[in-house]
């Protein structure tokens, strides 16, 4: 059973700053998302950069292959499974926004392609005259006739709740319905909804998400609605959540004290009930009265120490009455670490890594304990959960890695089984390909594991086009990938970047999540400078075997990854050519000030204090120096991003510009914090990111020094 979580989002709020700030800063006013001359500024940019990377045969060769690949026809399904049906939000030519539309799983399986059509995005977004982009819904009922639908008007995290019925395909007159915010909310019953939203007035704490969680009435009003648990403006955020299923179900309350340490609660009696939880623990769900609790610290109860990393259960009455009983699921490897982790009434199915490889396990429980079953897939490659039942425990997981296209399995745990259901074609030749994992060590002797996507034939002569993603920050995991990194291209960069010639490279470093909360907590705060040195490790070991030289050498990195590859290009100038920078953090003087900045002091630290005299050592916006030559750089971000605020990009693109330095930039004026809402959008980025590399990285006579 997996937490559901409706709207999850955060408030978008623009400062504005004092005279004496704009002395200091003289590109402050680019913080003004739509103001007048800030908008005349991003389209001059735009239009720069169209007219230098989009006017020739490279960039239509590109935007072609880009949006045949992400067009496909038989892409696998983006599925979530509400009771026996499985919904998709289809994107195609006639519907770019999409066709929010179902099919019953048996008949899925069976190969049926009859899907039925539940809410057309393009029809409404024209209808209302409103930028629709769908972000979800979650029903209360096995009819589904009552259901909350999330919608982002161009596709930030701000969403509308409305209450829909999907049987009827409508909107229900006089339901439920909350105004545009950043907000969440669960189902109590048919008549009550558990609600955080940051609209209205003294809403949102500081970093702009919900404060207060409201027990809402059917035919009430939002208003009045009765307060269940407030958190202080200083807390990240509060949110509810759905866990367990039929009467064992639970709502879990959640008081983010800071990115990675919350405070939980149950709802009980029409109360907020504290859980004496680690804060650092995170709840996975329940099965009946144990609640499936991940450890991210090492975690003390009487006399016996419970590690981080590892999976336990909880019962839920210990927690309330002090005595807290816990039982091991899974206690991970030395090289293995718990990925995702979902609850149904059958048991628990857990993906785990194995030096950064998926594998799979369904853990059943009896009267002797928990019994563990492997998941035969294949190996060297990504392997994630799309789907599954709460009730049988039947999932759907999907596999892939770099070469090959992703594959769709449908598990039944009762017998044990494994089908194979569709299989995508390939939109490159992946055959022509090899993927190696090398380790590259970092100035602490520590070993980061990176992938090579090569030729089969490669030369080892130094002159390779290579390109290295990564992210390195908020415990994520980047995996072996179709679409090399965690952005949905379906292959494209296989199509844009492999088959013209070029290397391609994922690196691993810390700060993210592939070896655990271990692995991600060697580069927060004042340690974050290690996900730099990882970086330029991996880039450093890729010259030593010859395959490039820096060059040829290219980086990528979004949101965090933005603040990763623009440290780098101010630290190591020399290393690299080229720079893909993508909704990035460049600002880390101000970055807890704009948007949602302020939920991620836990992972930076807060530049108000002493932490600024370890932030400004790589915060690229302050660390720009005039006369160094930097690499070529294409940054990227979206007007509608109310994630991580567009003026990042805007001030380190026109500070660099204004020194002289080669910079491309590009906003899309909707697409949130993904940067584009459709596929043509996200087509015309790519194929203007990879003619911008192509262009940096041809052949260039060595720089001196």
């Amino acid at each position: 059973m997996r937490i559901k979580v409706q709207g999850l989002a955060l408030s978008a709020l623009v400062l504005l700053s004092s005279p004496g700030r704009a002395a200091e800063d003289p590109y402050l006013w680019l913080e003004d998302v739509e103001g007048e001359r800030a908008i005349e500024w991003v389209k001059q940019q735009n239009a720069e950069t169209r007219g230098r990377l989009a006017g020739g045969e490279l960039y239509q060769s590109l935007y072609k292959d880009a949006l045949a690949a992400l067009s496909a026809e038989d892409r696998l399904p983006e599925i979530s499974q509400k009771g026996e049906w499985l919904y998709e939000n289809h994107h195609s030519k006639d519907n770019p926004r999409g066709l929010y539309r179902r099919i019953k799983a048996d008949a899925f399986d069976r190969g049926s392609e009859k899907w039925e059509t539940v809410l057309d995005i393009d029809a409404l977004s024209r209808d209302e005259g409103r930028k629709w982009v769908l972000k979800g819904m979650t029903c209360e009922d096995d009819a589904q006739t009552r259901c909350l639908v999330s919608l982002s008007a161009g596709g930030g995290d701000a969403v509308e709740l409305r209450e829909f019925n999907a049987r009827k395909k409508a909107f229900i007159k006089g339901g439920f319905f909350s105004p545009m915010a950043k907000q969440s909310a669960v189902w109590v019953d048919a008549d009550q909804l558990l609600i955080a939203t940051a609209g209205g007035e003294h809403g949102a704490t500081n970093s702009g998400y919900a404060r207060t969680v409201k027990l809402w009435q059917r035919g009430k009003s939002l208003d009045n609605a009765r307060t269940v648990l407030e958190v202080p403006e200083e807390s990240v955020w509060v949110s509810p959540a759905s866990v367990g299923t039929g009467e064992d179900s639970l709502i879990l309350l959640g008081e983010g004290l800071d990115f990675w340490h919350q405070r939980s609660f149950v709802f009980r009696d029409g109360k907020a009930v504290p859980l004496q939880l680690p804060e650092s623990a995170e709840i996975k769900g329940a099965l009946g009265e144990q609640l499936v609790v991940k450890l991210n610290r090492d975690w003390k109860v009487e006399d016996r120490t419970w590690p981080l990393g590892s999976l336990v259960l909880v019962t839920l009455e210990s927690l309330l009455d002090g005595a807290t009983t816990v039982a091991p699921l899974v206690m991970p490897g030395k090289s293995e670490v718990i990925d995702s982790v979902v609850v149904s009434a059958a048991g628990v199915l857990v993906t785990m890594l194995d030096d950064v490889k998926g594998r799979a396990y369904f853990y059943r429980q009896d009267d002797k304990g928990f019994t563990r079953t492997p998941i035969e897939v294949p190996d060297n490659g990504q392997l994630s959960i799309a789907a599954y039942d709460e009730e049988s425990g039947n999932a759907y997981l999907s596999w892939q890695n770099f070469v090959t296209p992703p594959t769709l399995y449908r598990y039944h745990p009762a017998a044990g089984e494994l089908d194979r259901i569709l299989v995508q074609s390939p939109t490159f030749d992946g055959s022509k390909f090899k993927i190696e994992q090398y380790f590259a060590e970092s100035r602490d002797g520590t070993r980061v594991p990176y992938f090579v996507v090569m030729p089969k034939d490669i030369e080892l002569d130094a002159d390779n086009p290579t390109h290295i993603f990564s992210y390195g920050g908020f415990r994520n995991a980047l995996l072996p990938s179709y679409s090399g990194s965690y952005e949905p291209l379906n292959g494209a960069y296989g199509k844009l970047w492999l088959e013209r010639g070029g290397v391609y490279v994922l690196a691993n470093i810390r700060g993210g999540g592939e070896y655990g909360p271990a692995w991600h907590a060697a580069a927060l705060r004042e340690n974050r400078t290690k996900s730099f040195e990882d970086f330029a490790a991996v880039a450093e070991d890729l010259i030593e075997r010859r395959i490039t030289r820096p060059q040829r050498l290219s980086i990528e990195g979004r949101s965090n990854g933005g603040l990763l590859v623009g440290a780098s290009m101010t630290r190591r100038p020399d290393l690299f050519n080229a720079v893909i920078c993508g909704v990035p953090l460049l600002d880390m003087k101000r970055y807890h000030k704009l948007l949602a900045g302020a939920s991620w002091m836990g992972e930076y630290g807060n530049p108000d204090t002493d932490d600024w005299d370890f932030i400004k050592e790589y915060s690229p916006y302050q660390n720009l120096e005039p006369g160094t030559e930097y690499p070529s750089v294409f940054f990227f971000t979206s007007t509608r991003d109310d994630r991580v605020h567009p003026g990042h990009a805007r001030k380190m693109a026109a500070r660099m510009k204004a020194m002289g330095q080669d910079v491309e930039y590009f906003e899309n004026l909707e697409g949130g914090h993904k940067g584009s809402a459709t596929n043509e959008q996200l087509a015309h980025r790519v194929a203007l990111m990879f003619a911008h590399l192509w262009t940096s990285l041809e052949p260039k006579p060595k720089r001196e020094g």
